[in-house]
């Protein structure tokens, strides 16, 4: 770090100049506020993610058209493909990200996860042009080779890995460029999270009608390759970015802590709590700790006899495993208060894995001429669903918050989770417009058999796709913000990978609930889900889903409203101590 010359600084001046926030430079010192971090960092973060998402998307939103036109699946079997495909790559972002926080740091942990997801693109590119690897010589053919199979999946599965480390540590990397304890910045940070999913729309939106586009119309082959420069591209923007970075030193395994806490607590079971919770063990603040100090909080008072101050710790130098501090104990709070919010979202992930398995079926059945010929991929209708993000996101950021941050008087505008029940209203009004406008293509199909639901415009599915677009803005955003603002700080990525687990393990609920469904009608008479879209009953399948979401809606309200937010001590202050949420009436109210 420089020599500063000259009279000696104020602590706020230097404060001014230096981020103390427990990030350093690329050079491993303490990082000038004016050289590094905030958003000349974070637009190159936004760039890549923007450049991933073009790549991810154009797979993901076309993988059902290619199980079942080039790979001849039915449709139930390809539904449960994607589901699977797409619960693992929002599953393994959890590994990643607790990779990325405990030993190779987050910078690392992309740089390592981007080439894995390079080669797994590119290996997707030889099963198209390699002659031996190729679904088949001839132009049609009722089934792929093995070979083909196995090189596709193992493909897919290698951009899943990639996904699975990129992700996670990418998205909690770019928040890291913003410092909490920095008034101006912290408010950035806010923003952040709505540009970061701006951005990520964009690179959907290029996905889902270009990448879709070559797909459809000169070949799979050609769009792969297509998406391999991309990723190239934003592999290499991301290196030129280094020296503008603020970097976190990995702070080893998070469950050590963790376990500590419960270690300690249980062998100090028979103590009674203190009448004053400041007689309760806690790091003084005149000695150097590493991140920020935690307040006490009432909750989950057993967890607090890990911190009680035993005549046998004062005789002897406290071990960990038998003496906690108040930091460590509501860290572990934190973690616990956060598995029944994780559990009551799960539906809301149900309701996401539709769109991109039997909304784009429904969308490859209907009429896609939109004026002179022109035929629109049946994946491009996700882009609707970007668009509403897109349009929520920036209504949100720059009309709402700037009114909302003035009526209730929270940094915000509203609590993370109101954001998130917001959007849990819209998913609920996505199933029933999808279950609507599935009855009446039916309805289409029954009345000509000859012509069936290609006499219906695909923009009839519009309405289902904006919907769910506009509620991801509320939901997939506020859930980005929960995970990482509410994890101890040493757990950022983790956190986003607890964001991403939610919309995985929805995707594997979805396929358990088809399976489910599926037992249960053909015992009736008739299955709902056919050997295609027409000899299958989506709507009342939708209803089911509708239902689910509507009363888990209600289990929601209940939890959010008594959640406890992250009480962080004040820098300033020794004995102050704030909410992360300032809230009026309480999260739901």
């Amino acid at each position: 770090m420089e020599e500063r010359k000259g009279a000696k600084p104020s602590k706020v001046e230097d404060e001014e100049k230096w981020v103390y926030d427990s990030s350093l430079d690329h050079k491993g010192n303490v990082p000038l506020r004016a050289q590094t971090g905030v958003w000349k960092a974070s637009l190159f973060i936004v760039a890549i993610e923007f450049s991933e998402r073009l790549s991810y998307f154009g797979i993901a939103t076309s993988l059902i058209i290619y199980l079942t036109k080039v790979m001849h699946d039915d449709l139930k079997v390809a539904a449960k493909s994607v589901n699977y495909w797409s619960g693992v790559t929002t599953l393994v972002p959890l590994f990643g990200g607790f990779i990325a926080d405990a030993y190779l740091g987050r910078f690392n942990t992309v740089l390592a996860s981007s080439i894995i997801y390079l080669l797994g693109l590119i290996l997707l590119c030889m099963s198209w042009f390699v002659p031996s690897l190729r679904p088949c010589d001839t132009k049609s053919c009722h089934g792929p080779r093995k070979i083909h199979e196995v090189v596709f999946f193992l493909a897919i599965y290698l951009v899943s890995i990639g996904t699975g480390g990129h992700k996670p540590a990418l998205e909690s990397f770019g928040a890291d460029q913003f410092d909490d304890d920095h008034p101006e910045e912290r408010k950035q940070k806010m923003s952040y999270f709505n540009w970061w999913n701006f951005g990520l729309c964009c690179g959907l939106l290029l996905g889902v009608t270009v990448v879709v586009y070559v797909q459809d119309h000169v070949s799979w082959g050609v769009a792969d390759i297509v998406l391999t420069a991309v990723m190239a591209v934003s592999l290499v923007i991301f290196i030129v970015g280094r020296t503008n970075y603020r970097y976190r030193k990995p702070t080893g395994s998070p469950l050590t802590p963790m376990l500590q806490v419960l270690v300690a607590a249980i062998a100090k079971r028979s103590l009674p709590h203190p009448s004053d919770p400041a007689q309760l063990y806690e790091i003084p603040k005149s000695e150097k700790v590493h991140g920020r100090l935690l307040c006490h909080t009432k909750n989950l008072k057993f967890l607090d006899k890990a911190a009680i101050i035993s005549a046998q710790t004062l005789a002897e130098k406290p071990s960990p495993w038998r003496l906690a501090t108040v930091t460590k104990v509501e860290e572990m709070k934190l973690v616990l208060n956060m598995i029944p919010i994780w559990l009551a979202t799960l539906p809301f992930g149900m309701c996401v894995a539709q769109a991109s398995t039997f909304f784009i079926k429904q969308g490859a059945t209907m009429n896609r001429n939109i004026g002179n010929g022109f035929e629109i991929p049946p994946a491009s209708i996700f882009s609707l669903a970007a668009i509403g993000m897109i349009i929520s996101v920036t209504f949100y950021e720059k009309l709402l918050v700037p009114i909302l941050r003035r009526t209730t008087g929270n940094e915000r505008g509203i609590n993370i989770l109101q954001r998130i029940g917001i959007g849990m209203v819209f998913s609920i009004a996505t199933m029933v417009a999808a279950a609507l406008v599935e009855k009446k293509r039916l309805g289409a199909v029954e009345s000509d058999p000859v012509k069936g639901s290609h006499s219906m415009s695909v923009l009839w599915l519009a309405p289902q796709f904006v919907i769910i677009g506009l509620g991801d803005g509320f939901t997939l955003v506020g859930l980005q913000e929960y995970f990482y603002d509410q994890v101890p700080d040493s757990m950022r990525s983790l956190g986003i990978a607890f964001y991403l687990s939610v919309i995985g393990a929805g995707n594997f609920l979805s396929s358990l609930l088809i399976t489910v469904v599926d037992h249960i009608t053909e015992k009736g008479g008739k299955s709902w889900f056919g050997k295609d879209l027409n000899s299958s009953r989506l709507d009342r399948f939708y209803w089911v889903l509708a239902c689910i979401v509507a009363a888990n809606l209600c289990v929601y309200v209940f939890l959010a409203r008594r959640y406890s937010y992250k009480n962080v001590q004040k820098v300033a202050v020794v004995a102050d101590c704030y909410e992360g949420e300032l809230e009026k009436g309480g999260p739901m109210a």
